[in-house]
């Protein structure tokens, strides 16, 4: 029976998901839509995108062991006579509504099954503009270390990622963690239904996807405060205590509302920072020491503890999921390599997290010379080009002695930090030994080689960008040929 089910299987999937089930049916522990990730244990999903139909990577997928498939009921009525009778094979009219209607009735049982049990699912969601991927993984490292349960992997946090994410829940967990991340108007609400938190955290409210979410900020609020969509009067929301659109987050929520931060958090006295090597908190009389740096880490560990106080964690469990905490691949990483200092933040990036993470670059010790690579932002629409351009300027007044820009759309920033530097040269502000050098290229090669062509031992690197622009790349190719700096 369905409701004995310890982990989910195809026939769950096919019922749930309105589908049809061919051959057998198989369990499975996870779900993926990358044939790259598919394995014995998993079910794989078919998706038909602009540029790619997932139903082309089947080949793969196979043979990697996979046995079990969710596919489009009008590409099995051309192909599907490849299967063997050992594969268990979901055939849905639609994948993706499939599988998200079969990942909302999984939760459900779970709940059902954990309220059974007497200890009942707590279930966390955390959106904002930008950090709330950490925010996730401060708040799972807490509370995992005091019940058991389950977060999403690294920023599965779409309607596609939260679907297929919500599969790794199993009956006897007692805490749910998940980002919930949007790009377009309405998903959110798609979401929250998903997963319907009983506790929701926004980070804040930037410019983050501002093209695609209604073209201003107040839109961008509107649409993470859907969050709360399914709230019925039990639930928390916690909202940044200096966020510009506070009173409006926290107005007409049916539910209890609070703030986090450093004035809200009761039982915070303070924080030392470590540089690079992170902070040292002081909360209820105890040393915390976190090891991600910045001030926007400060804010985001405080944004975490408040969360897991609220929902009753115990503080022990704060303390040890805290300092277990390392930086994120792409996030705040610092590498060490021949005498450089890279500050590896290119994972994405908006207006908020550039001005950010230069100035946590020009704050901290620096033996030698700053470089600030920064690469274009994305989804910005209309607002893209004020959005460089303000870049640039905030750019030519780091200090930083030399700034790379790489992207067309830096093109914008890198005259106006022209512009600014010279500006300031002539109105007495900036004396000429002061001055910066510039760097813009489209061209990632070129890039490479400006980049080394500057650098020397005692140098500190800042690495930033949107996520399509792959600026992990250069981080590779200096840590991997640093050799190669005079």
């Amino acid at each position: 029976m369905a409701e004995m089910l310890q982990r989910p299987d195809t026939a769950f999937v096919a019922k749930a998901g309105q589908a049809s089930l061919h051959g057998t049916s198989l369990s499975f522990n996870r779900v993926v839509t990358d044939s790259r990730a598919a394995g014995a244990d998993c079910l794989f999903v078919c998706l038909s995108g602009e540029r790619v139909d997932g139903h082309d990577f089947l080949p793969p997928a196979r043979a990697a062991g996979c046995r079990a498939f969710l596919v489009a009921e009008a590409w099995f009525r051309r192909h599907g006579g490849g299967f063997s009778a050992d594969d268990a094979v979901v055939v849905a009219t639609d994948t993706l509504a499939c599988l998200q209607s079969a990942a909302k009735a999984w939760r459900l049982l779970c709940q059902t099954a954990a309220t059974a049990s007497g200890h009942g699912l707590l279930k966390v969601g955390i959106t904002g503009s930008s950090g709330k991927t950490t925010v996730k993984e401060m708040v799972a490292a807490i509370l995992l270390d005091w019940k058991p349960g389950v977060k999403n992997p690294g920023n599965l946090n779409s309607d596609i990622g939260l679907a297929a994410s919500l599969f790794l829940l199993r009956p006897e967990h007692q805490v749910a963690i998940f980002e919930m991340g949007i790009n377009r108007p309405g998903e959110m609400d798609l979401l929250a239904g998903l997963f319907e938190p009983d506790c929701a955290l926004i980070t804040n409210i930037g410019s983050a996807h501002i093209g695609v979410l209604g073209g201003s900020r107040q839109a961008i609020a509107a649409a993470k405060k859907r969050i709360c969509a399914y709230f019925t009067g039990s639930q928390l929301l916690l909202v940044h205590e200096e966020d510009d659109f506070r009173e409006y987050l926290m107005r007409d929520v049916a539910g209890r509302v609070a703030c986090f931060g450093p004035r809200s958090l009761a039982g915070f006295s303070g924080a030392t920072s470590l540089g690079l090597a992170g902070w040292e908190l002081q909360y209820n009389g105890s040393t915390i020491r976190l090891q991600l740096p910045g001030a926007h880490n400060l804010l985001n560990a405080l944004a975490a503890i408040g969360l897991a106080a609220a929902c009753q964690a115990p503080e022990a469990s704060i303390r040890r999921g805290l300092e277990s905490v390392s930086a994120l691949s792409g996030r705040s990483e610092v590498l060490q390599a021949a005498g450089l200092t890279i500050v590896n933040d290119c994972y994405n990036a908006n207006t908020d997290s550039m001005g950010r993470a230069m100035a946590l670059c020009d704050e901290v010790p620096c033996q030698g010379r700053r470089l600030y690579v920064l690469g274009a932002m994305k989804e910005l629409g209309d607002f893209s080009t004020e959005a460089h351009h303000q870049l640039g300027q905030a750019a030519a007044r780091s200090a930083a002695a030399c700034v790379a820009f790489f992207g067309a759309e830096t093109a914008d920033a890198w005259q106006a930090a022209l512009a600014t530097e010279a500006a300031d040269l002539s109105e007495g502000r900036l004396a000429a030994a002061g001055r910066k050098s510039y760097i813009y290229t489209a061209d990632f090669d070129e890039l490479c080689q400006l980049v080394r062509a500057e650098l020397a031992p005692g140098d500190l690197v800042l690495i930033k960008g949107s996520r399509s622009m792959a600026l992990e790349r250069l981080a590779a190719a200096l840590t991997q040929e640093v050799a190669r700096v005079p």
